[in-house]
């Protein structure tokens, strides 16, 4: 991919992957614009080369105005919210951020040879759970289970009636690495010597690190097909444990107390957690969202079409991503 002066717009520039693709851009020698709102920190976006943009996502006039004197060549929409006080925010944030972004580009007429979408493996929900489990297809139909899953498969779906616009969707598993927060509360669990698992029928766990979803979506800038949707994990499927175990290892193998709960307890907790978050005004993991994601027992999917189009190849398997993640964490004083 010819890089030399080409502009990207990459949005959720301050967050975690946003961040990472920002720093591949630059790498790249790319001309890169970081979207961020007045409230964004600014801790992963100290390089001087970054041309920072307050965009609001939520007014397409507003974006119109904020990007006129703008012209980009390719687009990374990685801006999104994962867990919210009201599910109302998803479909505003999620879905409608998405349509008031690609809008103010086309009313811009923005020249975009492309824009990749950072969608999620979500918007599958709990299918193909019968035992043995087999891989979430393309072919399948979505049938989201959560909140967030509904307001990316919307966004989906809307970008799929735009005409002529050139997007490329990603859908990665669980992303982790350094800088992300909510595997990180696992492993300051088990730092504090419990492990929390739920629901006693066995369970396939996928993941993608976040150098290997990186490098996926310079490959859908380069040469991904318009209109196609590629699934994204490391190629591996692991049992529920096997990320405890690595994790502990890496924390120098902690005595801890590994806990099974019955389903029907964490819908109790996460529906107190909802509850108490509702109440207080502050957003938290517990909630109906997390209660759906932790008892979907198939996280299989289907990379082959990304292997084969786009050229990824999975290089960062989960333990040598685990121990790069945690030693970050104890790096920067997380851990």
């Amino acid at each position: 991919m010819e890089t030399t002066m080409k502009k990207i717009l990459i949005t959720g520039a301050s967050g975690f992957i946003g961040s990472f693709i920002v720093e591949e851009a630059l790498r790249r020698g790319m001309e890169v614009w970081a979207a961020i709102r007045r409230s964004s920190s600014l801790d992963y976006l100290q390089d001087e080369r970054i041309h920072l943009i307050e965009l609001n996502l939520n007014s397409e006039d507003e974006l119109v105005e904020q990007m006129r004197d703008c012209r980009f060549d390719y687009v990374v929409h990685a801006a999104g919210v994962t867990k919210c006080l009201n599910t109302a925010d998803f479909e505003r944030i999620n879905t409608a951020g998405t349509q008031h972004l690609v809008r103010a580009l086309q009313r811009l007429q923005m020249p975009l040879q492309r824009l990749v979408y950072i969608s999620s493996l979500s918007i599958y929900g709990a299918i193909r759970e019968q035992q043995p489990y087999t891989e979430i297809s393309e072919t399948d139909t979505p049938r989201p289970n959560t909140a967030y899953g509904r307001s990316k498969l919307a966004a989906e779906q809307w970008l799929a009636d735009q005409q002529e616009l050139p997007y490329v969707i990603l859908r990665p598993t669980g992303v982790y690495g350094p800088r992300e927060r909510d595997y990180f509360m696992m492993a300051k669990s088990i730092q504090n010597h419990v492990d929390f698992a739920v629901g006693f029928r066995p369970q396939d766990i996928t993941f993608v690190y976040v150098d290997d979803v990186v490098q996926a979506v310079f490959l859908a800038l380069d040469h991904g097909q318009t209109g196609r949707a590629y699934f994204l994990s490391d190629g591996a499927v692991y049992r529920s444990s096997t990320f405890s175990d690595l994790i502990r290892r890496e924390l120098g193998h902690p005595w801890w107390l590994r806990i099974t709960a019955p389903l029907w307890l964490l819908r109790i907790v996460t529906t107190c957690g909802e509850w108490w978050g509702r109440l207080t005004g502050r957003v938290t993991a517990l909630n109906r969202d997390k209660y759906n994601i932790l008892s979907q027992r198939n996280w299989r999917c289907d990379i082959t079409p990304a292997r084969s189009e786009l050229g990824y190849e999975p290089r960062v398997g989960l333990e040598e991503g685990v121990g790069r993640s945690i030693k970050w964490y104890k790096e920067n004083g997380w851990l």
